[in-house]
């Protein structure tokens, strides 16, 4: 529901008597710091130019205009290397992807939070890792055991999952907080120190990140074997695969050398490694790539392919907001629509967090790892290529749907003041922590902004041009995300060996199969 009302909002309205919802940004601001009202003043937004004829061929020539002006660009296939999921590698990947043999007591896979049928995440706000009621139900209806290690009737994960659609187009970092990122000699993971690369990451972003989920309690690790959150748990899971006895229970059926065999070759011992699972696993999540979108289709000569709305939106999305655009490229920038960097926008703050501010349900997300003042409550750009399908969005997955998402981008403060957290699907989502950092964040926005620090534009769109814009957003998605016979082949079948007869085989709660 609406927050309830606080010193912040009545301070607001009593230096803005003029303040009242609208899409649009307020003129002056109001913040409560330390019991003090501070007033900063935001900049003015620019309206578009509501007079500019609808007629379809001039707003084709202002679309190539704005194409050509600022290099708008497809992503090109053929730079990308992504391997096919044809190949051997990508086949025993998706077989270690949907195997629960991954997971410390056996009942989650990778899958479970990134499947292909959801957007390539799990169409929840916040995930449910370990010790769901029925490990095989994903997506809403998911619930977490109230027996389990710290139960408290909501979601375990503390940020939304993002999608592994697309993988290969992030060069630089992963993660909501980028804790995996591309240094000058190699890759960053949690397992070194900032700044300095990991000389066991792997080969790729993909091959790092896949490293991580099985180390996280909540996430696949479980709380019922002793191994720390590093290389232990890593070494044990190998173990599982090649059948040795360890700390963790062996799988009942384990044919998983002769997977890696037929893959990597029995000569270099072990066959089977952790290093090798997650390699696998990479090239699996590479291989997931979708950018058939009508958009690119668009950029690549198909004048077809856009409704008038969406090109009109096209319009607004590429022009920068000191143009008369929404100025959206500014973070969504390039082929991909990422500057894989990290901005404050100020996002609702549910879940349980990241143990940050003063009730530790906060998240400070990239002043975690940097440590800059500037980068408290900044998170990373996502790609919004296939955007209509990986709701729901921010890095708490508080918006539901993207109209929401694009009008807290244009104005941060309306939108918190008028959250509403009933919009979500999902049992249980903690809220404790929402008036405190929709405060504190505000703030810092607004610092940001006052030190000309902050990206996000300040512009003012009436209904038509939101509309206009989440029409050109929706053209960002490859029909095949939204078809499960398109993204079978990511998906194992009857046809695919079982190796150790703990495959997912997810439903949603319907009992249909996904």
């Amino acid at each position: 529901m609406p927050f309830p009302e606080s010193t912040f909002f009545k301070c607001l309205r009593m230096r803005n008597p003029s303040y009242k919802s609208s899409s649009s940004v307020s003129i002056g601001v109001t913040l409560r710091y330390a019991g003090v009202c501070l007033t900063m003043a935001a900049v003015s937004a620019c309206s578009s130019d509501t007079d500019e004829p609808d007629r379809a061929a001039e707003v084709e020539a202002r679309l190539q205009t704005v194409i050509q002006k600022y290099d708008v660009r497809a992503v090109d296939p053929t730079t990308l290397g992504a391997p096919s999921i044809d190949d051997p590698l990508s086949q025993l990947g998706k077989k270690l992807f949907f195997s629960k043999a991954l997971s410390g007591d056996q009942d989650t896979a990778c899958a479970s939070c990134h499947h292909p049928s959801l957007g390539g995440g799990d169409d929840l706000s916040l995930p449910i890792g370990v010790d769901a009621v029925d490990p095989d139900l994903l997506g809403p209806g998911r619930r977490h055991q109230s027996s389990a290690e710290h139960w408290d009737g909501g979601p375990t994960v503390p940020r939304n999952s993002p999608t592994v659609f697309n993988f290969i187009l992030y060069e630089k970092t992963v993660f909501h907080d980028g804790r995996i990122e591309v240094v000058a000699d190699g890759i960053r993971t949690p397992n070194s120190s900032f700044g300095t690369a990991d000389p066991h990451a792997g080969e790729s972003l993909a091959a790092a990140q896949a490293r991580f989920p099985v180390t996280s309690a909540e996430e696949m690790r479980g709380f019922h074997f002793a191994a720390n959150e590093g290389d232990d748990a890593r070494l044990l899971l190998g173990a599982r695969l090649r059948g040795e006895d360890g700390e963790l229970d062996q799988v009942a059926v384990d044919n998983w050398a002769a997977e890696f065999a037929a893959v990597y070759g029995a000569e270099t011992q072990p066959v089977v490694s952790y290093q090798r699972v997650a390699a696998a696993i990479a090239a699996y999540e590479n291989s997931q790539l979708f950018i058939d979108n009508p958009w690119f289709r668009y950029l690549n000569g198909d004048r077809h392919e856009l409704s008038l709305s969406a090109k009109r939106g096209a319009i607004l999305f590429n022009t920068p907001a000191a143009d008369g655009g929404a100025g959206c490229t500014s973070c969504h920038s390039g082929p991909a629509m990422t500057d894989e960097s990290f901005h404050v926008l100020a996002m609702p703050q549910i879940g349980r967090g990241k143990g940050d501010d003063e009730n530790l349900r906060g998240d400070h997300g990239r002043y975690r790892e940097s440590h800059l003042p500037e980068d408290k409550y900044a998170f990373r750009t996502p790609s919004l290529l296939n955007v209509s399908e990986t709701g729901p969005y921010s890095h708490a997955g508080a918006y539901a749907d993207l109209e929401s998402v694009v009008r807290h981008h244009l104005d941060p403060l309306n939108a918190l003041e008028n959250y509403d957290i009933r919009q979500l699907d999902g049992e249980g989502i903690q809220s404790e922590s929402l008036m405190y950092t929709a405060e504190e964040s505000i703030l810092q926005l607004e610092t940001l902004r006052a030190e000309d620090k902050s990206k996000l534009p300040q512009v003012q769109l009436d209904d038509g041009q939101v509309a206009d814009l989440i029409a050109f957003l929706q053209a960002l998605t490859d029909p095949c995300v939204q078809d499960r016979d398109c993204v079978s082949k990511w998906i194992p079948g009857p046809e695919d060996t079982d190796p150790d007869q703990l495959r997912l085989v997810a439903k949603d709660r319907d009992g249909e199969l996904l």
